[in-house]
């Protein structure tokens, strides 16, 4: 019985190697065809890399972790740039080999451009730490469980993702291939927060909690505008598929604009007027007038004990329907 036992366990190994060896034949098929393709392609680590080092440069000395001069600051903020300057200039003839736009494009003319747009990305730097400034104090102002400035860099995932949508919208405008998208994605899968790289967003953004808010490619964002948890401005609908690209398929949202958890606001000619204050879970498909409040009906609220059912119970909560604690 004991030899017999042996028996079967050897024949179930080797059954599973023959098994794993077809899988593994099965997975690498074509393999030799695509590696030239795969090559191309940027490395998703070395760009999330970059982020974390543009991170160190915008905020400096928020992240060191020891006591820095200014005068040490400036030397290791010039190494940092100059690290960045390399890998994202490799990234990004990756990229650029990438696109079907380029692909023909002899080496030197791909590695020129790498170069040209990394230097042009690297002067609008001190733009987007303007912009950072100004989330940051929007923020500050306008949370009263912030009790610094530094615990909103360090700790706050809507200020993360806005960094990262900051870096990402840049190169956008400069035409980078798939690297935008890779770093927005990842500071989506980080936070929750899903910003594309096309949006437009102005100066003073603040997204309160920020978990599940969806800001589409073609949104155009003013200044001073608050966002709170769950909020979409998406588009009507995506049915037209490829045909739709380059179309403006998402909202406008103009100045000092509040718009409170679970609304949605969709439909690229949907423009919401400056000062406007859209209630939780409204649903927008129209364009709204400037210093309207846009709320949903009350809801009906019953009260069921053990004891006895009460008369359902409406309750006039049109001052607390736009709020959240």
């Amino acid at each position: 019985m004991f030899i017999f036992i042996l028996k079967a366990k050897a024949q179930t190994m080797q059954d599973i190697d023959l098994e794993i060896e077809r899988v593994a034949e099965a997975l690498l098929a074509n393999f030799d065809k695509k590696l030239d393709d795969t090559a191309k392609q940027p490395v998703k680590s070395e760009i999330i890399d970059v982020i974390g080092q543009l991170q160190h440069i915008l905020f400096p000395g928020v992240f060191e972790n020891r006591h820095t001069r200014s005068g040490s600051l400036k030397n290791r903020l010039s190494v940092m740039l100059e690290e960045v300057s390399h890998s994202l200039a490799a990234q990004t003839r990756l990229a650029l080999r990438y696109d079907v736009q380029y692909k023909d494009n002899p080496q030197e003319q791909v590695d020129s451009l790498s170069w040209e747009l990394t230097r042009s990305f690297i002067s609008k730097i001190p733009v987007i730490k303007e912009l950072l400034d100004t989330d940051v104090e929007a923020v500050y102002k306008g949370d009263p469980a912030a009790y610094s400035k530094a615990e909103i860099i360090i700790s706050y995932p809507g200020i993360y993702a806005g960094m990262v949508y900051r870096i990402a919208h840049e190169l956008y405008l400069l035409s980078v291939p798939l690297i935008p998208r890779i770093m927005s994605e990842y500071a989506h899968s980080v936070t929750g927060i899903d910003i594309h790289p096309g949006a437009t967003i102005g100066k003073y953004f603040f997204m309160d909690h920020g978990t599940g808010i969806v800001i589409g490619e073609t949104v155009v964002i003013g200044d001073n505008v608050k966002l709170y948890q769950g909020v979409t401005l998406g588009a009507l609908s995506t049915k037209g598929g490829q045909t739709l690209k380059g179309v403006k398929r998402h909202p406008t949202i103009s100045d000092h604009v509040t718009v409170y958890s679970g609304a949605s606001i969709l439909g690229g000619s949907t423009v919401i007027g400056e000062g406007v204050v859209v209630g939780g879970n409204a649903f927008v498909v129209k364009s709204v007038p400037e210093n309207t409040r846009v709320s949903v009906k009350n809801p009906e609220l019953q009260f069921k004990s053990s004891r006895n059912v009460s008369p359902h119970t409406e309750l006039d909560q049109m001052e607390f329907w736009y709020y959240e604690i």
